[in-house]
This record gives C-alpha cells, sequence and structure tokens, in this order.
C-alpha cells in the first residue's frame, strides 16, 4: 500500500503579519519622540561643554598675553598667533580647530562682553536669538 504523504506548508498568514506591523507602528510612535527628544538635548549638553573648553583656553589666552582675543581675531587666536599677541604660547586647544557647534553653526564671541569678560554662545538649533528647547541659545555665562 503507498501512502500518500500530505506535505505541510508552514507561514505566517496575512491577518497575522499585519497585526505584527500594527504593533510596530505603535510601539514606534511611542518611542520615537522620546529618542528624539534626548538626541536634541545631547546636542545642548555638546554645545555647552564645547563652550567650556573655549572658555577655558580663553583664560588660558588671557593669563599669557595679559588680556581676551579682539572681536576680529576672534577663537582663531587660539590656535594661530595674532600678529600683536605678545607671550602668545599656543595653541590653546590640543586638536588645534574650531569646531563649528552640534547644529554646524559657528560660535559667536564677542570682547567685551555683556555678560561678563567675553561672551562666547550658540543661536541654537534655529539660528535665531532667543528660542526655547533645541532652539535656546546655549552661552558662556549661563
Amino acid at each position: 500500500m503507498a501512502s500518500k504523504q500530505r506535505r505541510v506548508v508552514s507561514g505566517f498568514t496575512l491577518l497575522e503579519l499585519l497585526v505584527v506591523l500594527v504593533i510596530l507602528g505603535l510601539l514606534a510612535s511611542l518611542v520615537g519622540p522620546q529618542v528624539l527628544k534626548q538626541l536634541g538635548s545631547s546636542k545642548t549638553k555638546t554645545a555647552a561643554l564645547q563652550i567650556e573648553e573655549y572658555s577655558a583656553a580663553l583664560d588660558l589666552y588671557r593669563l599669557e598675553v595679559g588680556r581676551y582675543p579682539s572681536a576680529n581675531d576672534g577663537l582663531e587666536a587660539l590656535i594661530r598667533k595674532p600678529s600683536e599677541a605678545k607671550n602668545w604660547n599656543g595653541p590653546y586647544l590640543t586638536k588645534r580647530v574650531i569646531r563649528e557647534d552640534p547644529w554646524g553653526n559657528s560660535y559667536h564671541y564677542r570682547y567685551p562682553g555683556e555678560h561678563g569678560d567675553f561672551d562666547l554662545y550658540s543661536l541654537g538649533a534655529d539660528g535665531q536669538e532667543g528660542g526655547e528647547g533645541e532652539n535656546s541659545d546655549v552661552g558662556s555665562w549661563q
């Protein structure tokens, strides 16, 4: 007697796949905004840390040269000797490069400053003064 073997094909039905996709979509909609919020705050923290690094280098520059760099020389004076800077013993940054803020904009340096001896700040994600959240300004006086 020859017996016929039944071939069983296993797999997922279309309905099962749709249920899984709906569950994944719900999870992404709940978790996604939280992850993006953390990403924005980490950029703000990175900007604050970079401003602290530049501020320390500016203080060292002032100790050796006797004054902070002029507004015309700006942060470039930390890596290249300005023509009028006597006792310059730089570069004052280990990487020898002036980085942009985490949003790809240049840091703003003002000497003399309105909030202290100098003002060093980033305008945030929007590149405009003021703002809230990720768009808020990050400054050396904060």
